[in-house]
């Protein structure tokens, strides 16, 4: 399908000329007829630069006539540099005329250029595909009941009793459960790694938070102990390899754990008896649960909605996607961990062609949630005020491990606000489809999500903006958070 958008101001009898081919859903072909008079400005422009790049003889600096210039250093040249300055005028033009939506940057093509006469070019690039949302008041989905069990009471109790556990030293051999303090020496291939010497190290025989084989290497050793055994080295310069790690035990010091009673509610908590600590353990739970709920809930009703509504989404597009999220999780995620991506797939217990697939997957629907939630925030003419930009980039400099001072600072800096806008907008339209969607949980209550739909929904949207990186610079970028500590 072709359509022409001729511009309205005519320059003479002549107008710059556009017409849109549409390719496929996601992508459209412009072609662009320029008059030779829409390109003095841009020439004028041309020869002034040159002017001020080069040296004449018999000219002073920046004076040097056009005719000369053409004929020093081609009139080719100067053409060159007066459409490269004018081309993205007129695609801007032809874009705005035709009503597009671009992503990312277009494919040009100059078709002819003829010096006096025309210019003509196309320009392929993909656009927001045209998206109908169908009535979704009858979504249903079913989440899980928020029930706090005798039992959770108690685990949350007592872990927080091991919190405030003591330890004391003593003259036996280590057991489970003791704290020891030890020395660790690791070698590869024969040679103490240069990172691989520890002293002093506090460890909780049974906590897995050292290398694999370390407990049954220290069980059994009294102070002054020692024993070798081999492990798979977790970071450091030879992640991954086999290391032989020596241990030598300084100390064995066995953990006391307090009484359970009132002393301790008032020890470890603001209350005074045991039960009322209890008490608002059970609450915290509640809470915690309820969130986890809202949470469910809003991811539910998401692919519901998602189900719903037909989406095509634009090749280029999902493959930066995938490429950037390949290029966070390798360079940001995995190197903070010293961990390569083969490694990574294999703790995973996943294959190469799952990984990709689970990748692709992920990166549809991100583009597909993001396209979907721009249209409802469209349609229901949703606004973001002072106060929820606010509270949401609060929530994100939180996240990120930044002031917000700093983050805001950042996010100003590097022209990310309308991302931030986009987000809270997004979490807004995805909460109005939560309201509207009924609710069950597995008991068959209806839930009523209350004011927690909008916050869950919120951080939701917040996984999704990575399709607007790409819309706006040609190439997706992670989260808003990754773009301001870069």
């Amino acid at each position: 399908m072709v359509r022409r958008n001729p511009r309205s101001q005519p320059q003479g009898d002549r107008t710059v000329k556009s017409a849109v081919e549409t390719l496929n859903p996601t992508r459209v072909r412009l072609t662009v007829e320029v008059p030779f008079e829409e390109l003095k400005d841009s020439l004028d422009a041309a020869y002034k630069k040159i002017n001020q790049q080069v040296t004449v003889k018999g000219f002073r600096k920046g004076k040097v006539p056009a005719r000369v210039i053409d004929q020093r250093f081609g009139r080719g040249a100067v053409l060159e540099e007066a459409v490269n300055d004018a081309l993205p005028k007129f695609y801007t033009d032809a874009v705005n005329e035709a009503e597009l939506n671009p992503l990312g940057q277009p494919e040009v093509d100059i078709t002819e250029l003829k010096d006096g006469e025309t210019l003509n070019f196309t320009a392929e690039v993909d656009i927001r595909p045209a998206i109908e949302i169908p009535d979704y008041s009858g979504i249903e989905v079913e989440v899980d009941a928020v029930e706090v069990t005798d039992e959770d009471v108690e685990k949350s109790v007592e872990q927080l009793r091991e919190r405030f556990a003591s330890t004391s030293p003593v003259e036996r051999a280590a057991e489970d459960g003791d704290v020891v303090t030890i020395d660790l020496e690791a070698k590869v291939d024969g040679e103490v790694l240069e990172d691989g010497v520890a002293n002093g190290v506090s460890y909780t025989i049974g906590s897995g938070e050292l290398l694999d084989g370390i407990d049954d290497a220290v069980k059994g050793l009294e102070a002054g102990g020692e024993a070798t055994f081999t492990s798979e080295l977790k970071g450091g310069s030879a992640a991954g390899k086999e290391a032989e790690v020596t241990v030598k035990v300084s100390q064995v010091a066995a953990r006391e754990l307090p009484e359970l009673d009132d002393e301790f509610a008032q020890l470890a908590s603001e209350f005074d008896t045991l039960e009322e600590l209890k008490a608002d353990s059970r609450k915290r739970l509640e809470n915690m649960k309820q969130y986890d709920q809202a949470t469910q809930a809003q991811e539910r009703v998401l692919e519901k909605l998602l189900e719903l509504v037909e989406v095509p989404v634009p090749e280029k597009l999902l493959e930066d996607e995938i490429n950037t999220r390949k290029h966070n999780l390798e360079h940001h995620q995995l190197g903070q961990m010293g961990l390569d991506l083969a490694k990574y797939l294999e703790i995973q217990g996943k294959t190469e062609e799952e990984f990709e697939t689970e990748t692709r997957e992920a990166a549809v629907k991100g583009i597909k949630t993001q396209f979907v939630l721009d249209e409802l925030v469209k349609q229901e003419k949703l606004n973001v005020n002072q106060e929820e930009l606010t509270e949401h980039l609060m929530r994100r400099a939180a996240s990120s491990g930044m002031s917000p001072d700093q983050f805001a600072q950042a996010v100003v800096e590097q022209g990310q606000v309308p991302l931030l806008v986009g987000e809270v907008a997004r979490g807004k339209a995805l909460a109005s489809v939560v309201e509207k969607a009924t609710v069950k949980d597995t008991n068959g209550e209806i839930v009523d999500l209350e004011d927690e739909e909008e916050d869950e929904a919120t951080e939701s949207a917040e996984a999704t903006e990575s399709a607007e990186g790409a819309e706006q610079a040609g190439a997706t970028e992670s989260a808003a958070e990754e773009k301001t500590e870069g």
